[in-house]
């Protein structure tokens, strides 16, 4: 697998997500996938050759190559910031109590880098990750110094731009991802290193790491430029899905489709993060129109397109995807929770929050742990004027299921309410914190702003 440090067990990637929320506060939030995890992403037995498969930039002869010569910007470690809030907030003692994992607490390998991330404690991962560049001669001062290139030094550029990104340290993660480029230059390819790959041609690089610098542009406010590298990256994407056509082996065009599927996935998150809700439409109509779904894939994407017309305003497009949903004959628990969902944010778009909340609470039963919905609920009761069921919803969902319900969203819009109810709402903040401080893992978010710790009440 190119994540191979991710098991299967963590948190979704960021980059499987959608970036901007398609209904507002009710909508699937930024902790949610953009299309289910029912439309498949079984990994797919190809061969080498097929999964490298990457041409790379044709050079001018007589030109020197530009080559790819990174290096780690910062010396000094990721610090735990929920751990400076509570030694501000409680006391350096209680600071202490907090025994999240460090990079000095695994071995200095791979093992001890997928540890680290199954633990979630994501910055002492990215520490890690200086360590074993070190050992490429890739560390800190190693920026424009020539480097040679494996497989396995990849891999580990890869999962620290993947964690800084996650931690929301975008900064860094151009910072250090540019001298990359596009992984387009030949040191990134097998044939630069004919003594060392005699057979093996194709990129060096895995195809996630090229999507993730396609998308970092996104997150930096330059979604134009993403927009750009991701279309660029589909065209290829079919190039290569119409060559494997020829070789009439069934898993190499099934390879390649599901990639250009995922960055065509991409391409509708941008469009929507730049309110080009044309282009949305048109990539989520094109997807819907291919014949290769399951009904439970194409279930998933009619949910999907119906969140993007919402969130354009066209409310009959969205319930016409509802219907269109519904007469797959879909019968699952996975899926009744998804028509409530749908049918709810169809309500909040009419304005009718009462039968939005019967619908939501119809999902919550089926779903009782699920943090999207009960944030759904309590924006329901809150729009209803029952602020106090509101609070209670958010507080029993922090019991309920603490690990998901420790994201931006969930915490800002309960310590919101915190200040609605009243001007002396910083105990009940502070309880809040202690929780997250017992977690043990390190948080993709700002604390402080979540908290609303600055404010005056």
């Amino acid at each position: 697998m190119t994540e191979k440090y991710f098991s299967s067990s963590a948190e979704p990637s960021i980059f499987d997500k959608i970036v901007s929320n398609p209904s507002g506060i009710l909508g699937q939030d930024e902790d949610t996938e953009f299309l289910n995890t029912r439309v498949s992403n079984d990994p797919i037995t190809v061969a080498d050759e097929i999964r490298d498969v990457w041409e790379p930039v044709e050079q001018e002869p007589g030109v020197p190559p530009l080559l790819t010569m990174p290096g780690v910007l910062s010396v000094e470690d990721l610090n735990d910031p929920v751990k400076e809030t509570v030694a501000t907030a409680f006391g350096a003692d209680e600071a202490k109590k907090m025994p999240l994992l460090t990079c000095n607490d695994v071995t200095q390998d791979e093992r001890g880098l997928r540890k680290l991330i199954d633990e979630g404690c994501f910055r002492a991962a990215v520490n890690l990750t200086s360590r074993l560049l070190t050992i490429y001669g890739q560390g800190y001062g190693r920026l424009g110094q020539p480097a040679k290139h494996t497989p396995h030094s990849l891999q580990l550029w890869f999962t620290r731009f993947a964690l800084l990104a996650k931690l929301g340290l975008h900064d860094l993660c151009q910072m250090e991802s540019d001298a990359f480029g596009e992984l387009s230059r030949p040191d990134i390819f097998f044939e630069f290193y004919p003594e060392m790959y005699t057979n093996r041609r194709g990129s060096m690089a895995s195809f996630s790491f090229r999507l993730l610098l396609a998308e970092l542009p996104m997150y930096l406010g330059a979604p134009n430029v993403a927009m750009h590298r991701l279309t660029a990256m589909a065209n290829i994407c079919k190039r290569i899905e119409k060559l494997m056509s020829h070789t009439k082996v069934e898993n190499n065009v099934k390879f390649w489709r599901r990639r250009r599927v995922r960055v065509q996935h991409s391409i509708i998150n941008c469009a929507l993060l730049l309110k080009n809700y044309n282009v949305a439409n048109h990539f989520i109509e094109s997807l819907i129109e291919e014949t290769c779904w399951t009904n439970e894939e194409l279930g998933a994407l009619y949910s999907a397109a119906g969140k993007i017309y919402l969130q354009c305003g066209d409310i009959l497009a969205a319930e016409k995807k509802l219907t269109s949903m519904k007469k797959l004959g879909l019968t699952s628990p996975a899926f009744q929770v998804q028509e409530f969902i749908d049918r709810g944010l169809i309500f909040v778009a009419h304005n009718d929050f009462e039968e939005a909340l019967k619908n939501f609470q119809k999902a919550a039963t089926l779903e009782p742990t699920n943090v999207m919905i009960a944030n759904n609920v309590a924006v329901c009761l809150l729009y209803l004027g029952r602020m106090k069921n509101a609070i209670e919803t958010y507080e029993n969902m922090m019991e309920k299921n603490t690990k998901q319900a420790i994201n931006e969203h969930f915490l800002i819009n309960l310590c919101t309410l915190y200040e609605l109810e009243s001007n002396f709402s910083r105990p009940k903040k502070l309880v809040q914190l202690q929780r997250i401080a017992g977690q043990h893992r390190d948080l993709c978010m700002n604390v402080d702003i979540c908290l609303k710790l600055h404010s005056s009440n």
